[in-house]
């Protein structure tokens, strides 16, 4: 299966190389695989995943109009169904919905030091588990290890663009209104801790995509590395 992978890729590689890096390239395709090799590539699929995902969702737009969109909680929405018909407020979801994501899109931002923290301590025993493990294996490892750590640092970044964005005070207002409206239950559901779970959720189902991505599709294994590291995934 390997040489038949590495018949496959010598046209690729004639195209883009000249013949010394050719003949680099295939001293790497031809060697035997080490555990410090493996470790490199999945860390750096890892890497390629992670720096993709967070380039997308700091994007204008990365979550607002993508399928990471962030929507309100339930207890949230009771507000701005009650406000929706309060003059001043008629806007109030598609306001705060639009905040929320633009609030996530800035911290995104500076999301990957906390996420290549967390790949840098992969061992070489996990990156061979991980490498011939399921499909996401790399991305729940990532979750499992690194998720409470990831909030802690996140949910901060996640509250200074809330607070860049007004949407505390746009929140505060709209919850001092409907609190005022007779026989409703007093509510003040914590968005932001909504937010950074809701944001974080997004990213790591973008990362597991793009790590789907290079175990399933040659050409987005692209360095040599990549492409010895993964093709004993698909030896297995």
């Amino acid at each position: 299966m390997r040489k038949l992978f590495v018949f496959i890729m010598i046209p690729f590689f004639m195209m883009s190389c000249d013949p010394k890096q050719l003949q680099q390239a295939m001293d790497i395709l031809n060697s035997p695989l080490t555990n410090a090799e493996v470790a490199k590539g999945l860390k750096s699929a890892l890497d390629l995943g992670v720096g993709n995902s967070v380039d997308f969702l700091s994007a204008n737009d990365g979550y607002y109009q993508s399928i990471y969109k962030i929507l309100l909680p339930a207890e949230a929405q009771k507000v701005t169904n009650k406000l929706k018909f309060i003059p001043g407020f008629e806007d109030i979801e598609e306001v705060l919905v639009r905040k929320i994501n633009r609030s996530a899109e800035d911290a995104a931002g500076k999301a990957g030091p906390i996420f290549l923290s967390a790949i840098k301590s992969i061992s070489f025993t996990d990156a061979m588990n991980i490498l011939m493990g399921n499909k996401n294996a790399a991305t729940q490892y990532l979750h499992t290890g690194t998720y409470n750590q990831l909030y802690t640092e996140f949910d901060p970044v996640i509250g200074n663009s809330m607070s860049k964005f007004n949407v505390e005070g746009y929140w505060a207002n709209a919850v001092n209104t409907y609190n005022k409206i007779p026989f409703v239950d007093k509510v003040n559901p914590d968005l932001s801790d909504h937010v950074a779970n809701a944001a974080l959720k997004g990213m790591f189902s973008l990362i597991e995509k793009k790590e789907l991505g290079i175990r399933t599709d040659l050409n987005q294994r692209t360095t040599a590395l990549l492409q010895k590291v993964f093709a004993k995934q698909d030896g297995q």
